[in-house]
């Protein structure tokens, strides 16, 4: 899951899908990890803010750090997985040739939203927050199940 610095929309999506994963005990089988296309938090935790959110349904992100994209991460993970448009862009400048399937919006694994883009709550208020992660809920619960679905897990 990527965003811009990794501190709000990633990491909450982060979050919570590895909460999913657990629930159905395939921690073996996927690994989660978030990452930010740029460097300005490296090695910070999640906006309090995105923490409290989380907490409040049951997940915990304290021992999240940021990290920037990398180009291996292409080769890595199965999905990555942007959060909006620009980051997207700007993924797809990194994603080595013949992994650019990998490259999706987070979002398309929740059809049912009108959104493609998973808003950046940082400048606003604690309803921000509450917002993404209604979101982050909806497109984890269809990501699981794709995966599910396509890797016969």
């Amino acid at each position: 899951m990527v965003c811009m610095g990794n501190i709000c929309r990633s990491p909450m999506a982060h979050g919570y899908f590895e909460h999913l994963v657990r629930q159905a005990r395939l921690e073996q089988q996927i690994q989660v990890d978030s990452a930010g296309t740029h460097a300005y938090h490296v090695g910070n935790p999640p906006d309090s803010r995105a923490q409290q959110t989380a907490r409040r349904r049951g997940i915990d992100l304290s021992g999240q750090r940021a990290r920037k994209a990398l180009r291996e991460d292409f080769l890595a993970f199965d999905y990555v997985l942007a959060m909006d448009r620009d980051n997207y862009a700007l993924l797809a400048e990194l994603c080595p040739e013949g992994q650019e399937h990998k490259l999706r919006l987070f979002l398309e694994f929740a059809p049912q939203l009108a959104e493609r883009e998973v808003p950046d709550p940082y400048y606003g208020g604690a309803e921000g927050f509450e917002r993404v992660f209604d979101m982050v809920e909806a497109a984890a619960a269809g990501l699981l199940a794709e995966i599910r679905s396509r890797h016969g897990i």
